[in-house]
Order: structure tokens, then sequence, then C-alpha cells
């Protein structure tokens, strides 16, 4: 289907087609998935600086953080603008509405990756430059392309995108990537299918309709749950391996195992209802959905705290 006729699609006969807004083409970045990509970069540069790393450096990275990342949503919604359109969730998209149409919005996406680039390389680091534009690879062409219409394991390979701001957050304050800064990214790599599966499990009716292969769509609820339960063992020993290396101490050590267990808890607790043979509903799903997000925002939170007493 062309812009043309998604744009006519929106809009009744005979009646203009509404003009973007600033705030649709701040809707084609995906603020809310950002969120949480930042609050990673962020406390991975205190982390690495031991403390404050300058208010300017704060500043640019947040900017082409958001830029880079902002650049990588725009371009997904292009590729998936076609899925979009038959889901729900996501019909309202300005690409796939047809309100802003798929040039505006390549060259819009150009644009912020294009300056996102230029402001680490000159005002950060080039490692960190070119990390963040690992990131916007991994989500646009390897997971967007290439994994998410043909194999189930497309968040676990494809999921490696939302690893890098870790790695952008320590590049841009030290130049380069020590043994603790890899395994934040191996943290965030084994967690994201623990947050993304149980997103999954709630909306597997719209990926089967419109032939995504996510787990549960292809081997169903039973395994996808033991694949959570497992992923979060994996997630949990992983969060505490920096202890083990001194890069972190007590407070940090305590923060998570406390937030682990508790991950392992509901991880566990679905992967009981599902086994149970009992149906997948909402209420089972979203507690675990919703905290992964704040388990593995106090996690780093807690790492930066510790990295500051430490110092």
């Amino acid at each position: 289907m062309t812009d043309s006729h998604l744009a006519a699609s929106a809009s009744p006969a005979g009646t203009a087609s509404p003009r973007p807004t600033w705030r649709d083409y701040l809707a084609l970045t995906k603020p809310k998935v950002i969120s949480l990509l930042l609050w990673t970069t962020l406390t991975a540069m205190v982390m690495a600086a031991e403390g404050w790393p300058g208010l300017w450096l704060l500043i640019v990275v947040s900017l082409a953080g958001y830029a880079s990342a902002g650049s990588a949503g725009v371009f997904n919604m292009i590729i998936d603008r076609d899925i979009d359109l038959r889901m729900k969730r996501t019909a309202g998209r300005p690409t796939s509405s047809g309100l802003i149409g798929t040039r505006e919005a390549a060259i819009f996406g150009t644009a912020l990756q294009v300056l996102s680039f230029l402001a680490l390389w000159v005002w950060a680091t080039p490692l960190a430059a070119w990390m963040s534009l690992a990131g916007f690879f991994t989500y646009v062409v390897i997971y967007t392309l290439w994994l998410k219409r043909t194999t189930w394991h497309n968040i676990v390979l494809g999921g490696a995108a939302g690893c890098f701001p870790p790695l952008v957050g320590w590049a841009a304050v030290t130049g380069d990537l020590p043994l603790v800064a890899w395994f934040l990214f191996a943290i965030v790599f084994f967690w994201t299918p623990v947050h993304f599966w149980a997103l999954a499990l709630m909306i597997k009716e719209e990926y089967r309709e419109v032939g995504i292969p996510m787990l549960p769509v292809v081997h169903g609820d039973r395994l996808t749950a033991a694949q959570i339960w497992l992923y979060a063992i994996y997630t949990v020993v992983l969060s505490v391996m920096p202890v083990f290396f001194q890069a972190v101490g007590g407070l940090y050590f305590v923060a998570a195992l406390g937030l682990g267990a508790w991950l392992l808890v509901l991880s566990w607790r679905l992967r009981g209802h599902v086994m149970a043979g009992r149906k997948i509903e909402r209420p089972v799903t979203l507690p675990l959905y919703l905290y992964s997000m704040l388990y593995l925002a106090l996690l780093f939170l807690a790492g930066a705290l510790d990295r500051v007493l430490l110092a």
C-alpha cells in the first residue's frame, strides 16, 4: 500500500489530509521506548566517571543518544508500516496512518542519525559514536529487516540493539570499554527476552494475525514461560558477576540480589500458571512486564550509586 493510499484511507473523501505537527514527528522516535535506553546510558556514564561526568557531556550524550535511538525508531516504523497498520496497538502511528510519508520520515530519520553521530564524535568520543551507530544498525538491519519476520529468535538476537546504550555512555566518558561495561551489555541482553516475551504473551494474537513469528506464536505459551524463567535466571546471575570482579561493591550486590529475587518470583509464578494449563490473561503477565522495566532502571541506579560511593 502506497503512502498516498494510506493518506487517503486516513481522511474522509473530499477533505484535505491533516498536516503533521512536531508531536507527530516526535511520535516517530518512540519516546516511551527511549526513556529506559537513555536511563541506562546516563547511569553508565556515572558508573564510568565514578561520580558526576559533567553537565555538558550529559547534555550531549542525552540529546545524541535520543536522536540515534529515535532515528532507529523512525526507520523501524517505515519498514513495518504494513504490519503496523494491521495491529490495533500500532495502527495509529504516523507512518502507518499515512500522516507522515515515507520520504519525509526517511529524511527526518537520516538527519537524526547523522547529527547524533557527529555530536558524539566531536563532543564525546569516536568510540561512543561508533557504539551508537552499531546499536542503530542492529535494530534497523538485523532486527527489523532480517530477524523480526523470519525467526522466533528475533528478540533474542535483535534485542542486542538495546544493549548498546550503556556502552555508549561508558565510552563517552572514558573512551574505552572495560569488562564491567560489557557486563552491563550482557545484563541487558539477557533481560530483554524476559521483558519482551512477557509483552508478547499478552498480544500474541496480534502477532499471529500479521504473521510475525514471535515465540508464543510459534511454540506456544509453555515454552515461552519456560524461556522467560531461564532468561530471568541468566539475568540475575549476570547481574551479580561484576561484584566478583570488584567493579562494584556491597550496595550494588544487595540491590542486585533483592531486585533479582523478585524478578525470579514473578517469572516462576508465570511459569507455574502456564504449566498448570491455565489461560494467559493480562493480570497474570502484566506484573512481570511492568516490573522488568523497574528492575533494570533500579539495577543501573544501584550500580551508579555504588560506583560513586566506592570512588
